[in-house]
């Protein structure tokens, strides 16, 4: 029976010697920290932060939008690089200066006034018949010249047109190559010169031509007039024949 109770004791001992034994390993520390997830935190600040990229990117896109405006402003305001106008303005000094070169009766009032005075009048009762017949040569050479100055400038005039076709061709593509308003507007600015040159060519045929026409009508009416005169002069009497004396052999005294 003693036996059997140290025994008894001996394993009751033992077991309870094991928990302290083992205390060390599970034991758990007195200030252990644990992590909370929050989901209503955790979406707030999701939120703020799709918040703040949004307001990032409308300042982007707003920064965009001012460089392809001040872009854009360059654009309108870039000057066309081609210009014809020196080439019409050479057009146009061509036609002025073979104007300027009107033979005998030029573009002007007071010598047109001062010239028709004088040869193109009713003629004179009292000027020689050498007078009359130079008065009308002076006014065939003024038709001649006249007429010649009108084919020099339509020579002149149709020069031009292939000149023309040039710059109307290549101010047409300009237009619409053009990148900004400035260069459209400059481009159809240089059409209307360009028209402008040609309505100027115009004018100048018309007026060599219409100037031809009037020294060939005025010739045409001042030849009548002294044509009269020289009728009048010739069926006026004359003083007729006048007897004298008249020696026809020379006699030897």
């Amino acid at each position: 029976m003693k036996l059997r109770r140290s025994r008894a004791a001996l394993l009751a001992a033992s077991i309870l010697s094991v928990p302290l034994a083992l205390s060390p390993i599970i034991t758990t520390p007195a200030q252990a920290q644990w992590v909370v997830f929050d989901p209503s935190n955790y979406a707030q600040n999701v939120l703020t932060a799709a918040r703040s990229l949004q307001q990032i990117t409308n300042q982007i896109t707003s920064l965009q939008n001012e460089a392809q405006s001040l872009i854009n402003q360059a654009r309108n305001l870039a000057s066309l690089p081609y210009s014809s106008l020196q080439q019409l303005q050479q057009s146009v000094q061509r036609t002025q200066q073979l104007l300027s070169q009107a033979q005998n009766i030029a573009y002007d009032v007071q010598k047109i006034d001062q010239v028709f005075s004088q040869k193109y009048s009713t003629a004179s009762m009292s000027a020689s018949d050498a007078q009359l017949v130079a008065d009308a040569k002076s006014r065939w050479q003024n038709t001649v010249g006249g007429l010649q100055d009108a084919m020099r400038v339509q020579a002149t005039v149709v020069g031009n047109i292939d000149t023309n076709r040039t710059q109307m061709s290549a101010l047409v593509g300009s237009s619409q190559s053009a990148t900004g308003a400035l260069q459209a507007t400059q481009a159809g600015n240089q059409l209307l010169a360009l028209q402008a040159q040609q309505l100027a060519d115009l004018t100048a045929l018309v007026a060599a031509n219409g100037r031809a026409q009037a020294l060939t009508d005025a010739e045409r009416a001042a030849a009548a007039a002294q044509g009269q005169e020289q009728r009048r002069r010739f069926l006026t009497p004359g003083s007729g024949y006048q007897p004298g004396n008249a020696q026809m052999f020379h006699g030897n005294n």
